[in-house]
């Protein structure tokens, strides 16, 4: 039976349609990716995307929240201003993928593959990230309250010049503060320099560095 399926926007417009037999929504979008259809402010809420192939698609802004992208290929996928929440995000390979400023507020992110992806000022609180593979992903600005990890993190918000998130995984020795990422040691350098003529960031930032090594 030939199935006819339409994927519209959050505002009502049809951005895609596609029809074969046994038609899914994971189908129609796969064929949307593969002739590289823009899906930015796609509306995919609650939809079944489980294993799905949509490896460098373009779905910024679309509404996914509810979806189920088990094992979903997403790598290099453009997620950012993506609404993710209660997503079901289990094995999917999201590296390299574009997550900036996306809300991904209780999904489940369980032994996801982030690595080298872009979370910066993405919304991850309450999330699962038991096991997620986090290598080299970029944490700048984001919100991890609540998060559940199998590492330990914390995080402070209006400290320096910016008065932005900074971020520090004690397993990895990492610290995220805007554009700068490294080990503590290198941040603590790094601070010396920068905010030398500046007491009162330079007591903001050495405020959380002692902190950090208090809780070593």
């Amino acid at each position: 039976m030939m199935i006819k399926i339409e994927i519209k926007s959050i505002f009502g417009d049809v951005q895609f349609a596609y029809e074969c037999e046994k038609n899914t929504i994971a189908k129609t979008l796969e064929k949307a990716v593969k002739q590289h259809a823009n899906l930015s402010g796609a509306n995919l809420r609650d939809a079944d995307l489980s294993h799905a192939n949509l490896k460098s698609a373009n779905l910024s802004g679309a509404l996914l929240s509810g979806a189920d992208l088990y094992y979903a290929n997403l790598i290099g996928a453009d997620l950012s201003h993506a609404d993710l929440r209660d997503a079901d995000l289990q094995d999917a390979d999201l590296r390299s993928a574009n997550l900036r400023d996306a809300n991904l507020s209780y999904a489940d992110l369980r032994s996801a593959n982030l690595r080298d992806a872009n979370l910066s000022y993405a919304d991850l609180s309450n999330a699962a990230l038991y096991y997620a593979d986090l290598r080299n992903a970029n944490l700048s600005d984001a919100d991890l309250s609540y998060a559940d990890f199998d590492k330990r993190y914390i995080q402070v918000s209006c400290i320096g010049s910016a008065k932005r998130m900074t971020t520090y995984c004690f397993d990895d020795d990492i610290i995220w503060c805007g554009c700068f990422k490294g080990t503590l040691q290198e941040f603590e350098m790094k601070v010396q320099k920068t905010h030398q003529n500046n007491e009162q960031f330079l007591k903001e930032y050495n405020g959380f560095i002692n902190y950090i090594k208090s809780l070593k």
